[in-house]
C-alpha cells in the first residue's frame, strides 16, 4: 500500500488503494515483492541494532571509561549511534527496497502523455521474481542502478533512526519503574511502538522520494536524481505529495517496531543470562 500510494497513479486515499489492489490482484497483490525483504530482514535488523548498540557502547566507554555505565545512556551517544546505524543501513537496505518496489510497481500503468515506453508496456510484468529483477537491474544499470535512491534513503534513514532510537530511549526511561535495571516487556512494547510511529511518520517525505526514484526505471526514467524528483513531484502535485502514505507508515510503524524492540531486548536478556550461567 505504501509503495502504491507514494509512487503509483490513481489510488487516492488508503481505503481506495486497498479496494483497488484487492479488486485487480486479489489477496496476492498485498504480498508482492515480499520474498526478498523476508529473506534479508534478519541480517538487516541484526546489522542496524548491532551497529547501534556497539557504537553506543563505544561512545559510552570513551565518555565514562566503561561500556555499560550505571546511569541512563546520554542522548548525545544515542543520537550519534543512531546516525551511524542509519548510514550503515543504506548499504544493505537500498538494493532490497529497490527489488521490492520494482516488483510491486511493474504492472502499474503510467498516466503520462507523450512518453515513449521502452522496452515493455505498462500492465505486463517485466521481472519474473526477485532474483531475476536483481540480475536484470544489475546487467542493465550496473551497481548505480542497484543503489538507485540511496541518497534519498540516506536522507530518510539518518534522521529517521534518530527519531527511532531517541524516542524509544526516552519513553523507556519515563515508563520504567524506579529501581528497575531494565525495562519490562510491556514498557519495551509500548515505547518501541510509539518510537516506530514517530519515526515512520516523520520519515514519510523522503520515503516518498525514495519510492519514486526506485520505481522509476521499470518502463521509463523520469527523474535525474533526488533533487530532480523532489522538484518534479512538487511542481506536478504540490506539497501534499510528500505526505502520501503517511497513515500507512505511522500505523504499520507501531506493531512492527514494537515487535522489533521486544525481540531485541528479550534476545539480549537471554544471551546475557546464558553468558552469566556459563561464566559465573
Amino acid at each position: 500500500l505504501q509503495t502504491r500510494l507514494q509512487a503509483g497513479q490513481g489510488y487516492g486515499n488508503t481505503l481506495k488503494c486497498v479496494l483497488t489492489v484487492y479488486r485487480n490482484e486479489s489477496v496476492a497483490g498485498f504480498f508482492k515483492g515480499m520474498s526478498f525483504p523476508l529473506a534479508s530482514i534478519a541480517v538487516y535488523s541484526s546489522v542496524v541494532f548491532g551497529v547501534f548498540s556497539n557504537t553506543q557502547r563505544l561512545l559510552s566507554q570513551l565518555r565514562h571509561g566503561h561500556p555499560d555505565p550505571p546511569q541512563a545512556p546520554a542522548l548525545t551517544d544515542v543520537a550519534l549511534a543512531s546516525m551511524v546505524a542509519g548510514f550503515i543501513s543504506v548499504g544493505i537496505g537500498t538494493p532490497v527496497d529497490l527489488v521490492k518496489i520494482r516488483l510491486q510497481m511493474q504492472t502499474q500503468p503510467y498516466i503520462e502523455a507523450s512518453v515513449k515506453l521502452k522496452p515493455s508496456v505498462p500492465g505486463f510484468p517485466v521481472y519474473r521474481g526477485p532474483i531475476h529483477c536483481f540480475r536484470t537491474v544489475l546487467q542493465k544499470e550496473g551497481i548505480a542502478g542497484i543503489y538507485r535512491g540511496a541518497g534519498a534513503m540516506l536522507l530518510r534513514d539518518v534522521p529517521g533512526y534518530c527519531l527511532y532510537f531517541i524516542p524509544y530511549t526516552l519513553f523507556c526511561g519515563w515508563i520504567t519503574p524506579d529501581g528497575c535495571i531494565s525495562p519490562n516487556p510491556s514498557s519495551v512494547w509500548l515505547a518501541g511502538g510509539v518510537a516506530g510511529a514517530i519515526s515512520w511518520g516523520t520519515a514519510t517525505p523522503m520515503d516518498v522520494v525514495k519510492s519514486r526514484l526506485q520505481a522509476d526505471g521499470v518502463y521509463l526514467n523520469k527523474y535525474k536524481g533526488t533533487l530532480d524528483c523532489i522538484l518534479q513531484s512538487y511542481h506536478n502535485e504540490g506539497f501534499k505529495v510528500f505526505f502520501r502514505g503517511i497513515t500507512v507508515n505511522a500505523v504499520r510503524g507501531f506493531p512492527m517496531s514494537s515487535a522489533m524492540f521486544l525481540g531485541y531486548e528479550l534476545s539480549l536478556k537471554a544471551m546475557k543470562r546464558d553468558q552469566t550461567e556459563t561464566n559465573p
